[in-house]
């Protein structure tokens, strides 16, 4: 008898293993904020894609999508979730990390001239320039805003965001001094 149990139970040991191997890469694809057009009104619109349901979805054939959150809810809830269709085409392509990384990619730091390099999000982050010289971090941007902030916004390093925030935060106790190539020009 107690041969059996310890069968039964590596038996379902592996089955719950083979099962995490196949719903792991799923949840991961469609896990993360992702901007969209909205097919209603043409505008961006930030979504979060239930990735546990797609995941589970999958294990009985194609991976069902739906919407676990949009910026145009609570009003907009009812929707048709037709925006879904531009995830299922490239479910990276909308990923708000991805899109960050592709505008920053190349591009140097418009106070210091420093190139930014790779984005890495563990780390210290790149910042953001507004049009009117203040720096902001990624998290104080709305997802659905992007497209807009990258019209009108110049990318910033780590380094250059946090002594504008200081000098912006505490004018009276930072002193900024000029780069040693314009004292002497």
């Amino acid at each position: 008898m107690s041969v059996f149990l310890i069968v039964a139970w590596i038996a379902g040991l592996m089955a719950f293993l083979l099962a995490g191997l196949w719903l792991l890469p799923v949840f991961r694809r469609y896990r993360g904020k992702r901007v969209i057009t909205c097919p209603e009104n043409r505008q961006p619109a930030a979504v979060d894609v239930d990735a546990r349901h797609a995941a589970a979805t999958s294990l009985v054939g194609h991976a069902e999508l739906r919407l676990r959150d949009c910026s145009r809810w609570p009003e907009k809830a009812d929707c048709g979730q037709e925006c879904l269709r531009q995830v299922e085409r490239d479910p990276g392509a909308c990923l708000v990390r991805n899109l960050v990384e592709q505008w920053y990619d190349g591009k140097n730091c418009s106070l210091c001239g420093k190139p930014i390099g790779n984005v890495l999000w563990t780390e210290h982050r790149p910042g953001l320039r507004a049009p009117d010289g203040r720096t902001v971090e990624w998290q104080e941007v709305p997802p659905e805003k992007l497209p807009e902030v990258f019209r009108t916004h110049t990318p910033v390093c780590w380094d250059c965001h946090v002594v504008e925030a200081v000098v912006h935060r505490h004018p009276g106790l930072a002193t900024v001094r000029p780069k040693r190539e314009q004292l002497y020009s």
